[in-house]
This record gives C-alpha cells, structure tokens and sequence, in this order.
C-alpha cells in the first residue's frame, strides 16, 4: 500500500528545499531570476527552505495530509495574490518576496496539486498487481 499523501509531501518538501538552496546560489540567480525564469529574493528563498523541512517533517511525523491541504490553500492564495497588481508592485508581493507571472503560474499549480492530493485523494490507496 501507498500513501500518496506522504509521497507528495515528501517530494515536495525535497524540492522546495532544494529550490531554497539554489535561490541563494548567485550563478543560478541572474537579475534574482532562479535559472532566469523564477523571481526570488532571500526572503523568497527562505519560505522555499521552511516549506521543504515542513514537507520532509510532516512525512515523517504522520501530518502529511495537513501539509498538503495547509501548502495547497496558501500557495494557491498566494498564486492569486500574486495578480493583483495593488498588492504585487513592482513584482514585489506583499512587500516581502519577488514575483512574476511564472511565479504566480507556478504557486497556482503547486497549489492545486497539493491540495488535490490533501483533500481529494484518500490517505492510503491499495497498490495494484
């Protein structure tokens, strides 16, 4: 049996935590684009690390689901926050991370996978033969 909840917790936490890692990296981050695509700053890159050792912690302590619900509702309010240009001057969301439109792109999807995954799909799901 599979526990997709803890799957996709698991991966997505190594990932943002990579991402995090790689935000601080200036060769991957020209004009504080992320391999010259993605918007980050440091404050940026700190969210990606947090959310990468929630993701890792919440596999392996059984809370999987509410970090795939909890990421999935604030990536997806931070996707749409992200294109409403009062709150994102100058690609500057909230005043705290940069963002652009694949950024805003990318948290919609993050976020609709997650919390597809945290309130959709069941906790274990019987693997096939």
């Amino acid at each position: 049996m599979t526990n997709i909840n803890k799957t996709v917790a698991l991966v997505f936490g190594i990932v943002f935590l990579l991402i995090g890692v790689l935000g601080f990296v200036p060769a991957l981050t020209p004009g504080g684009a992320l391999l010259g695509v993605f918007m980050v700053n440091g404050v940026h890159s700190v969210v990606h690390l947090l959310f990468g050792v929630l993701g890792i912690a919440a596999a392996l302590t059984g809370t999987e689901r509410w970090y795939n619900r909890a990421g999935g509702i604030i990536y997806l309010v931070i996707g749409l926050l992200g294109f409403v240009p009062v709150l994102a001057p100058g690609g500057m969301l909230l005043g705290l991370v940069m963002i652009n439109l694949a950024d805003n792109i990318l948290h919609l999807v993050i976020g609709a996978v997650l919390a597809y995954v945290g309130f959709a799909l069941p906790t274990r799901r019987a693997a096939t033969a």
